[in-house]
């Protein structure tokens, strides 16, 4: 069960005495639990209408610490409970009300998730989820989710449902779009992506195809290979292009 006593997202009931920190110090306070969140993140929130914080005459936003609280309540709530952000509103109002409410327990789905983002190796592979999960991963509308499927940056698996690596662009893709970029942008990164893929097939077709189980297998590991070093390079020139340091 949980309760709280904070407030919605108004938060009008916020005291004189509340201490109001900029965008920047609530980022630095989320950090050490979320060490994921970035404005971006904050701002997509406040845009969705789950926090509402104040706005002094120049327009710069100002958190109370209800705000802050909210915050990594619903910040909890997608890390713990892998929530749609719908669900994590109403959640909120319920506790505004003082009401209690059950939240459930973590989705089996959760691990391969959150697995999207880490090391290949560490990552399940047997599970795959489905179109409502991937909504609430990527944090976007059936409309949204259709439009990405247009232009040919999301696909369902031939068997149903999405596998780790969907969801890791499902993400991205989502990302991209809050600071502007939309998916008729995204067309030349998935056909520059598509020809990495091409080249990469060109070279282990013929070990693929050959008769010697041993060499076969030695495909895939040289797919596996490819594919980073092409990933390494993209990268590079990329940062390069943009004039950064590489780390």
């Amino acid at each position: 069960m949980l309760r709280t006593p904070t407030g919605g997202a108004g938060h009008g009931t916020a005291t004189a005495g509340d201490r109001l920190v900029s965008i920047g110090t609530v980022l630095n306070q989320l950090r050490d639990e979320f060490p994921e969140v970035t404005i971006s993140k904050i701002r997509f929130l406040e845009a969705e209408g789950l926090v509402e914080p104040r706005r002094t005459a120049s327009g710069y936003r100002k958190f109370s610490p209800q705000d802050v609280e909210r915050l990594a309540q619903i910040l909890r709530m997608q890390r713990d409970h892998y929530l749609p952000l719908k669900v994590i509103r109403e959640h909120l109002d319920a506790l505004a009300r003082g009401e209690q409410i059950k939240l459930p327990s973590p989705s089996p789905q959760r691990d391969l998730l959150d697995g999207a983002w880490e090391p290949e190796g560490d990552r399940p592979t047997a599970t795959r989820v489905g179109r409502a999960e991937l909504l609430a991963a990527a944090e976007v509308s059936e409309e949204e989710l259709a439009e990405w499927e247009s232009y040919g940056l999301i696909a369902a698996g031939a068997e149903g449902g999405y596998d780790a690596e969907t969801v890791t662009v499902a993400r991205l893709v989502a990302d991209l779009g809050r600071f502007g970029l939309e998916p008729r942008h995204l067309r030349a990164v998935k056909a520059a992506a598509d020809r990495e893929a091409g080249l990469v097939e060109q070279v282990v077709a013929p070990l693929r195809r050959h008769r010697n189980p041993q060499t076969r297998a030695h495909a895939e590991a040289t797919v596996k290979e490819l594919a980073g070093l092409s990933i390494r390079l993209h990268a590079a020139l990329v940062q390069t292009a943009l004039g950064l340091r590489l780390p």
